[in-house]
């Protein structure tokens, strides 16, 4: 992966060289994906920006080594006095731990005062699913409402694919015609990071990419995403996601509901069905088992809700 070139930042020469060299191994040592590495090249570059008026003078490599965990935290209020939300602040102080870690390593300046710094408290929130009704009525829908027969299939080829596969809509735009030609009960999936998990192929989504495959007006190579735009080119997700509010307005569904919802979807159906968070973390490609447990909450506010609509003595208070 190639860093994109950005303005100067004012800082010392050897500190200019060596977060090169970071953001380049977290490319292509690391393999971070592409919005990860320029999110922490961006983060960096805040960072780096304020502290030169912090410290009045033009930062240089031993000045990092110098940062107290208070220069850490005054830079977290500059950011969070400028409305940024915990989550970005999060991942700021994650951009700057793993610089100074990389600083550390080169025996250039310690990450002690980094990693000691309190990471921003984040608000508890739950994956939104579809219900399993209005999700099959989207996949059913976008092959109704479509303007041309063939952009239907696409578009139910797609959205079969996020739900019935849990893909992210990246993923499954970046699948090549070769992944499905060879592909009988499991096709290989590419995920953040580079980083390859195998997936089901359920029947029902197979005959639903051939069907698209075979009215695609356009030759579908081998090797290149399998996915087209109205003039041949490859198709954007802004485009997916356009559809997706039209739908929302043809089906009456909320705003939470969006391509991505339906990959919580299939997680959260998998779970309330007796699927394992084991198997549902490796069929995400999450790396971590603590992502995926975000979805017993979501499973069980659903039971909880489903007794409290249902249950003769549901608005009795429990002791």
């Amino acid at each position: 992966m190639t860093i994109s070139t950005q303005p100067l930042l004012p800082l010392g020469p050897s500190l200019s060289a060596l977060r090169h060299a970071w953001l380049n191994s977290l490319a292509n040592e690391r393999r971070l994906s592409t919005k990860t590495v320029e999110a922490y090249e961006r983060d960096s570059r805040q960072f780096l920006s304020f502290l030169g008026p912090h410290i009045g003078k033009l930062p240089e490599t031993e000045d990092l080594g110098a940062l107290r965990v208070a220069d850490y935290r005054s830079f977290l209020a500059h950011r969070r006095a400028d409305d940024i939300g915990p989550r970005s602040l999060a991942r700021a102080l994650a951009a700057i731990r793993s610089l100074m870690r990389f600083l550390d390593r080169a025996g250039e300046a310690g990450s002690a005062a980094a990693i000691a710094v309190r990471s921003p408290k984040q608000p508890k929130s739950l994956p939104k699913p579809l219900t399993a009704t209005d999700a099959l009525a989207l996949s059913r829908g976008v092959a109704i409402t479509a303007e041309e027969p063939w952009i239907g299939a696409r578009n139910a080829a797609l959205y079969a694919l996020l739900y019935g596969c849990g893909l992210r809509i990246s993923e499954a735009l970046a699948l090549t015609l070769s992944t499905f030609q060879a592909a009988q009960d499991s096709f290989r999936v590419t995920g953040k990071g580079n980083k390859t998990r195998i997936v089901p192929l359920l029947p029902a989504v197979k005959a639903s990419i051939q069907r698209y495959c075979s009215l695609c007006p356009y030759v579908l190579q081998a090797n290149e995403p399998l996915f087209r735009g109205a003039k041949g080119g490859l198709l954007n997700p802004a485009v997916i996601q356009r559809d997706m509010r039209q739908m929302r307005g043809v089906l009456s569904l909320p705003e939470t509901a969006t391509p991505h919802a339906l990959r919580h979807s299939f997680a959260t159906h998998l779970l309330a069905g007796g699927a394992d968070l084991r198997s549902i973390q490796e069929l995400l490609g999450h790396a971590s088992l603590s992502t995926t447990q975000v979805y017993t909450g979501v499973d069980g506010a659903h039971l909880l809700k489903s007794w409290r609509a249902a249950h003769p003595r549901a608005s009795i208070p429990l002791v």
